[in-house]
């Protein structure tokens, strides 16, 4: 499935919730919008699947979100008949209006929620991948990168449970939306640091399961997270803490966000900064399933832990509010989840 998302949100509209409760409209200057219709949706075009030529099949959608077209987004398909893999072309161009946009090529469930989010969905896993059990292999080659504040994504997972460990039930007031995101963006700087320990999970889990706490200074691995951040709707969280966007999900939400480490090698990851970044093409084979069993994530004290069912997986950029117009573009292929 594709995703495109727009960050521009009305706060004077009150048509967001906050970590899933109805909330009023409240003064604007927190979210990018330009005035009335800055939430509108996007001109999209669509082209077909058809056969090109005689032996390549070929299909697209483009468009933009405002009437001038300074917006862009692109996802051309195409792979030939009868071999190989299916290879998705992608562009994404931010505009002065439109300064914060997203686009992922996403694997999701057939059915029930869309990673995390209370929509049903219509992916192509039939059977969902569960922690510690499953790898994911693509190739990857960034052509642009989205400038600065792209946090381009070589793998994002998304899921949700409640912070009791229970499955969600599409109630959001108590439903948490879970993320874990490699970043892999060489400018994308780690706010995990140790004089920002409320940017970092409570701990880090080794590959032999030892814990190390955030305020070990001496093995913590602090470069190795971008950001962490707690559900909003959490009772028991350690201090200090930064709290997830309320307004992003329309439920809470918790993000674990990864940077290229050392520590990420037996895993497959990246393991220091400009590795499959532009010029350096690239085929993964990411065993997201060992890596995402030993990633904290918030639980409520003496609860059974969830079990990690992730019902999307996805590869794309999200491009930050900018003070110029950014472009992304990068092509991705044999996208495949491997069961273990």
């Amino acid at each position: 499935m594709v995703m495109l998302k727009n960050g521009n949100y009305d706060t004077k509209s009150g048509l967001c919730p906050e970590n899933g409760k109805k909330v009023p409209p409240f003064n604007p200057g927190r979210f990018p919008c330009f005035g009335s219709g800055c939430m509108n949706q996007p001109i999209l075009y669509h082209q077909p699947t058809s056969l090109d030529g005689k032996d390549t099949m070929k299909g697209g959608f483009n468009g933009t979100y405002e009437l001038d077209g300074n917006s862009y987004f692109e996802v051309v398909w195409e792979k030939k008949f009868g071999s190989g893999s299916w290879n998705f072309a992608h562009k994404l161009r931010t505009s002065k209006k439109y300064p914060w946009l997203m686009l992922y090529l996403r694997a999701d469930a057939t059915k029930g929620y869309s990673g995390g989010y209370h929509y049903d969905t219509r992916g192509m896993l039939k059977t969902l991948p569960v922690s510690p059990n499953f790898k994911v292999r693509l190739t990857l080659d960034i052509k642009q990168g989205g400038g600065p504040q792209s946090q381009f994504y070589l793998i994002d997972i998304g899921s949700c449970w409640k912070n009791n460990g229970a499955a969600c039930d599409g109630d959001v007031l108590t439903d948490v939306t879970r993320y874990c995101e490699m970043i892999i963006n060489p400018e994308t700087p780690a706010w995990c640091s140790p004089t920002n320990i409320g940017n970092c999970p409570p701990y880090h889990i080794t590959p032999n399961n030892t814990k190390i706490h955030r305020n070990d200074t001496a093995n913590f691995p602090y470069g190795a997270y971008h950001y962490y951040c707690s559900p909003g709707n959490a009772l028991h969280l350690e201090q200090p803490n930064s709290t997830c966007d309320p307004y992003s999900n329309p439920q809470a939400q918790e993000l674990v966000q990864l940077l290229p480490h050392p520590i990420w090698a037996e895993y497959g990851y990246p393991t220091k900064k400009g590795e499959g970044w532009i010029g350096d093409k690239r085929t993964w084979e990411l065993d997201v399933g060992g890596l995402s069993s030993r990633l904290y994530f918030y639980q409520d004290p003496g609860t059974t832990p969830a079990t990690r069912v992730w019902t999307s997986l996805d590869v794309g950029t999200e491009i930050f509010v900018s003070d110029k117009d950014e472009v992304a573009e990068w092509t991705l292929s044999d996208f495949n989840v491997i069961l273990t």
